[in-house]
């Protein structure tokens, strides 16, 4: 069994092949590495790691919680290692903000998502379609929800399947085409749109009840509607969404099936990740390479790739 002290410099080449620097915790996981030597250990406990991040005195607490994480991310990656690893649960100690871990959609809970958008009340009939049509392009494209209210008509072309992305997050605009299933579905809303809009009250592609853009506010709160119907959310407060999964984690569904598809049929992700991270319109690499860490079964898969081994399978 590889020891703690041998897996630590693999556990470096691995983060940094991601493309983290991590020039900190490398350091300060080889006194962790000290700290479990002289206490014994050959496997990481839960314990072990918050006696180890608590030693430092007249420090704040972030700091202590700064230095659990670091044991954390190694311990989650050592235990595809060695099973009895024990990965120190989240929130023991504050520790600067975290991004939210995401929700993976099932292909059955779009499609339930889909079916409940169908049944959403409207007198004109847009408000269904509009919503059905939302879903599916998230789901499809990984967009940012932003980006996909923000498209108007001319953005979008229905012959070639190509959708404009104009000024979002980072200032950048890119080009984004989509398959053909979704480009036809496109066609399908916008003939049925022009169809049941008669007010022309805006340029928007997807465009509310009233004729106008999607607003965010009321676009989030429809979405939060949907999940509770199907069980997604729990039932929230009268004119509150509750807590749940969000808009955004179509993105992270979207991307983490297409790593995963590529782990498995054997793909050099290192060599596609820089296209994917184009086509999400990521101004560095980085920060796609932050899905593979966000996701379990990512990070498993990685790691097997890394160590030489043929994702699920023998060497």
């Amino acid at each position: 069994m590889i020891t703690l002290r041998d897996a630590l410099p693999q556990y470096v080449t691995f983060r940094r092949a991601l493309g983290t620097q991590l020039q900190e915790p490398a350091r300060t996981l080889v006194d962790f590495v000290n700290f479990m030597e002289r206490e014994n250990a050959v496997s990481i406990t839960t314990e072990l790691a918050l006696c180890w991040a608590t030693q430092p005195q007249g420090v704040q607490r972030a700091t202590w919680g700064r230095r659990l994480s670091m044991v954390r991310k190694f311990a989650a990656w050592f235990s595809t290692i060695d099973s009895r690893t024990e990965v120190p649960p989240r929130h023991l100690l504050a520790d600067r903000q975290r991004r939210k871990p995401p929700h993976i959609y099932s292909s059955r809970e779009i499609q339930q998502l889909m079916a409940e958008a169908e049944r959403l009340p409207s007198s004109s009939g847009l408000r269904p379609i509009t919503y059905k049509t939302l879903i599916g392009l998230l789901a499809s494209t990984g967009l940012r929800p932003q980006e996909t209210l923000a498209l108007d008509k001319a953005d979008v072309d229905l012959e070639t399947g190509v959708l404009a992305i104009r000024q979002t997050k980072f200032g950048k605009s890119r080009f984004v085409p989509v398959d053909d299933s979704t480009r036809q579905a496109l066609a399908r809303y916008a003939k049925q749109r022009d169809r049941l809009d008669r007010r022309r009250a805006t340029e928007a592609f997807l465009i509310s009840e009233q004729g106008r853009r999607l607003a965010p506010s009321s676009t989030r709160k429809t979405f939060a509607t949907l999940s509770c119907a199907i069980g997604l959310r729990p039932p929230a407060r009268e004119n509150r969404s509750g807590r749940g999964p969000r808009l955004q984690d179509f993105r992270h569904s979207f991307v983490t099936r297409r790593l995963i598809n590529w782990y498995r049929a054997g793909l050099d992700v290192e060599r596609e990740l820089p296209k994917l991270a184009t086509y999400l319109g990521h101004i560095d690499a980085a920060h796609t390479y932050w899905y593979i860490q966000a996701v379990p079964e990512l990070l498993q898969l990685a790691a097997e790739r890394l160590d030489g081994r043929r994702p699920g399978g023998e060497q």
